[in-house]
Formats: C-alpha cells, structure tokens, sequence
C-alpha cells in the first residue's frame, strides 16, 4: 500500500505541475492542442497509479516530454501568426449583419439550435438583436449586440465617472491578507482599529473584510455573530 501512496503523491504533484506551467486558463478555454495534451498527461499519470508493476520513471519521462512540446509550441504560437492559425484555428463569424452564415455554419458543423443555446446563454434570446456573433478558437461564442439593444452606459448619457479601481480583500475568514494590506498602504493596526469602532474585538471574529478604491471598508462577522454585513468608510 505505501508505494502505491508514493506513487500517487509522486504523479499528483508532477501533474500539478505540469498543469500549473500550462497557464491558468479553464478546460473549456483550452486550445485543441492544449487539451490533447492535458488528456494525455492525465492517462500516463493514471496507468503506473493502477499498475505497480510499471515502472514511475515510464510515465515520468512521457509527461515531461508532453510538458516540453507544449510549452514549445505555445512559444512559437506567440512568436509566428501563421503557426498560431495552423494551431488554434482562426475566429469564424456565425451571424454577419443580423444574418446566419449558413456556409460557416455547415463548416464548423453547427447547428441553429445550439447557436441559439449559446446565443440565449449570452443574455441574446432574439437573434434579430444581434450585429454579429463570432465563434472563438476555443468552441465560445462571442456576440456583438446592434446598436440599438446595447446595454446603455454612462458615456451615452455624457455622465461623468469616477475611477473605481479594484477592490481589495483585507479578511478571508478570519485571515489577514497582508499583501493586500501593504498593496492598499495600511496595517493590521489600523484594519483592527477600524473594526474595533463596530465592536470587533479580534479579527478573527470577521468572515470578510475588503477595502475599495474610494477608501470604503467593507466587513461581515462570522456566522452567530453578525447577520449581515455592513459598510463603513
């Protein structure tokens, strides 16, 4: 049993690995190239995991090799435009001018109804309301609205805004994110003396806490505690 464990922990931790230095994008934003990789990383962890008999170092070796090629070819997808087409494919236009692209459709073997689908999980049930819809390289579906059904923004009403900024977390249940705590320029002094004004003892009592760009500190006590949060600035 304790090889076996070994073994597992050993090809966890190389998998994870490989996964890591793949990048951080989601298996449904893979590339094909990609995802052909990551499938058979998967397969030659899995084998010598099943099978003591099999030596580690055959299954070692192999996702190495796989970790190497990938990250070769995502180098020369970056370096040479032509590489990345051949590789990934290039964006298809499905809708053009509020009409289906029966050519391209038949192409990417896509039927209407499963544009429709993507089409109505983007927040577009109407296909009169949209410009143009463009299937990605990774199998999405990016849509572009008309004119006339865009969502209305402040720079249509000539509304001036304010930068916003991101908004840090200070507390993640009950833990102080010190980097973010240095990003925003304060300590821990001070975020304990903030919340000390609304009767917070320790900060270990907070679930939450986030501070945003126009100095607002956002906090929300533990379960038994509090039963909302609340926002002070």
């Amino acid at each position: 049993m304790l090889p076996v464990i070994i073994r597992t922990i050993i090809l966890y931790a190389l998998v994870f690995l490989a996964m890591r230095l793949m990048g951080k994008r989601q298996l449904a934003q893979l590339q094909p190239y990609e995802l052909a990789v990551a499938i058979m990383i998967s397969a030659l962890a899995a084998i010598p995991m099943e099978d003591i008999s099999i030596p580690l170092v055959n299954s070692i070796i192999p996702i190495l090799i796989l970790l190497s090629f990938q990250i070769l070819v995502s180098m020369i997808s970056l370096k040479f435009g032509g590489a990345r087409s051949f590789l990934c494919g290039k964006p298809s236009i499905v809708v053009e001018n509020g009409k289906l692209v029966e050519s391209e459709l038949r192409n990417l073997r896509v039927n209407i109804n499963d544009l429709l689908e993507n089409l109505r999980l983007a927040g577009y049930p109407n296909l009169s309301d949209v410009e143009f819809a463009i299937m990605e390289t990774n199998g999405q579906i990016s849509v572009i609205p008309k004119s006339q059904k865009r969502p209305l923004n402040p720079e249509d009403l000539n509304i001036p805004t304010s930068y916003e900024g991101i908004c840090y977390s200070l507390i993640v249940d009950g833990q102080v994110d010190h980097q973010n705590l240095a990003l925003v320029g304060q300590t821990e002094e001070w975020l304990l003396n903030e919340l000390s004004k609304f009767g917070i003892k320790s900060l270990k009592d907070v679930f939450f806490a986030s501070l945003d760009t126009q100095g607002n500190l956002y906090y929300q006590k533990k379960e038994g505690k509090q039963k909302k949060g609340e926002r002070v600035s």
